[in-house]
């Protein structure tokens, strides 16, 4: 082998070893996980900010951990209601790391902190489905018996694991058959309830529009017939003006016509008038005759 394929042999081999050097001084931090940095099995430091970091290689370990939110099932569990009913509770909860250090000390991951969490969950679940009759459990104390139990474990996984957690659900609940009929008969007989409820709100919602509309129309026929009385007011004292200001231009003609309408009323087809020299009537024709 010549000696410049030997010197740059050499110079790739030099920088593999480089590269590998530094890459067992640093690491990444994902933003989806927390780092914790050991020292000859000590506690160093926490990372929870994602990057490029150093570290001492073959001294220093990097241990990784979720920093996002995990569900937990806790095994299905029977319990004992305060009047003796035996149920059986399948639940979950949602958890994430807030204090990396304590739980890695503690539990040291996700596999070690669920079954803690779920030992602590049913043993405050158990402790209050004692206290409750099944119809409240089943029913409108569902909800406050998960949010005091979700409280409880919070505080304690928070405290003695370094875990938030989130809230804890029940995911399923099976009855004895009996009781498991008498429910669904009671949730139906609900259901049929706020149905009748909701039809009855409507047929009230239904009268009462109708009503309002009754008493706008009511509303709208008076207001039509006001206006009609005073348009027909403003047109008879209109037509009567206009007939004064006529009547005093020409006053012997509108005396003359109104003479014929009086005529007009009394006379019959065929009738024959005698009229006397005096009358308005005659004196008109008379002077019509003149001219």
């Amino acid at each position: 082998m010549s000696k410049t394929k030997k010197t740059i042999a050499s110079l790739v081999v030099a920088l593999i070893f480089l590269l590998v050097i530094a890459i067992s001084f640093t690491f990444t931090v994902d933003e989806r996980e927390h780092v914790i940095i050991l020292q000859f099995g000590e506690y160093i430091r926490t990372i929870k900010e994602p990057g490029l970091y150093l570290r001492i290689p073959f001294i220093q370990v990097v241990e990784r951990m979720e920093a996002r939110v995990m569900i937990g099932d806790a095994p299905p569990t029977e319990f004992i209601s305060l009047d003796k009913e035996r149920l059986v509770i399948d639940a979950y909860t949602r958890w994430r790391i807030v204090n990396p250090r304590l739980f890695f000390t503690t539990v040291r991951n996700e596999y070690g902190a669920e079954p803690r969490i779920n030992s602590v969950a049913i043993s405050k679940l158990r402790e209050l489905i004692a206290s409750y009759n099944l119809w409240d459990i089943i029913g409108t104390k569902r909800e406050p018996i998960m949010q005091t139990v979700g409280s409880h474990v919070n505080e304690v996984a928070l405290k003695e694991f370094g875990i938030e957690v989130i809230d804890v659900r029940m995911k399923r609940v099976d009855l004895p058959e009996g009781v498991q009929e008498a429910v669904f008969a009671r949730m139906r007989a609900e259901r049929e309830r706020i149905a009748k409820e909701h039809r009855a709100k409507g047929e009230e919602a239904a009268m009462q529009i109708r009503a309002e509309a009754d008493r706008q129309v009511t509303v709208l026929l008076a207001e039509a017939e006001k206006q009609n009385r005073i348009l027909r007011g403003e047109g008879e004292a209109r037509a009567a003006a206009i007939y004064a200001a006529a009547f005093n231009q020409h006053t012997e003609f509108y005396s003359f016509l109104r003479s014929l309408r009086a005529y007009e009323q009394f006379l019959k087809e065929n009738s024959t008038l005698i009229l006397g020299t005096d009358t308005e009537l005659f004196r008109y024709l008379e002077n019509i005759r003149a001219r």
